[in-house]
């Protein structure tokens, strides 16, 4: 069945490559003078227009990581407030919700987390993101999605090698959300669990090693990679 779709932040990095996915649903790719996160009265007048099925909430801040700390009111106003005017605006005519967050709202130090393990952010970006999940999930018919993706071709010169995650191709993500439109509750999505220097390699044969130091005041845990096994078999159910 064809369902109405919009995408939130959908002239954003993620947005432009969902956009070039085939699909028989029709989807929106509002800018923001269309829909304002931070406008109530003009998300519910967007909605009233267009009346989707689904909302798929990417808009937000993300990079530079190191902005959720010199600027913790835009954080505050993008992540968290944004989020929950989309989640009020979808109560209130009850329209699918489906969140996208992230994999370090995890503790990162043991790594193989699952969706029904204990939270604990190690940068202000992962604390906004859970910040806008805490509204999500005030909402049963939603969606939220902890993902561990990257651009393609990977996107920086050198990478870790004693820090593991589950990094997966934005384009790899665009695919598999198209599965997950009808699901509710948690998921997460990402990769094979490696180290993220090994990850690069396979793509960048020239990528340059660094470490990340036990003292490090940037923000990335050592060991943020989640099990991925709710989300096999749903895709194997799919299959």
């Amino acid at each position: 069945m064809q369902k109405k779709i919009v995408v939130t932040g959908g002239t954003g990095r993620f947005g432009l490559v969902l956009k070039k996915i085939k699909t028989k649903h029709k989807m929106f790719f509002p800018n923001k003078s269309e829909l304002n996160i931070l406008n109530y009265k003009n998300i519910t007048n967007y909605i009233k227009k267009n009346k989707p099925n689904i909302i798929i909430h990417l808009a937000g801040l993300s990079r530079p990581m190191k902005i959720h700390d010199e600027k913790i009111a835009k954080s505050i106003d993008l992540n968290i407030i944004g989020t929950s005017n989309i989640t009020k605006a979808c109560a209130e005519k009850n329209i699918k919700l489906i969140y996208f967050s992230t994999n370090y709202v995890y503790p990162g130090k043991k790594g193989n987390y699952n969706e029904s393990d204990g939270l604990l952010p190690t940068n202000n970006y992962a604390w906004s993101k859970l910040g806008g999940e805490a509204a999500v999930h005030l909402y049963k018919n939603s969606l939220i999605l902890r993902i561990c993706m990257t651009e393609k071709p990977f996107v920086h010169k050198a990478a870790f090698v004693n820090v593991k995650n589950n990094f997966i191709f934005q384009e790899d993500v665009a695919d598999i959300l198209m599965k997950l439109l009808d699901k509710k509750g948690v998921i997460n999505i990402g990769g094979k669990t490696q180290y993220i220097y090994d990850f690069a390699k396979k793509h960048n044969k020239k990528i340059k090693k660094i470490y990340l130091k036990k003292n490090s005041d940037i923000g990335v845990p050592f060991d943020s990679s989640m099990n991925i096994l709710k989300l096999k078999k749903i895709l194997n159910t799919k299959a």
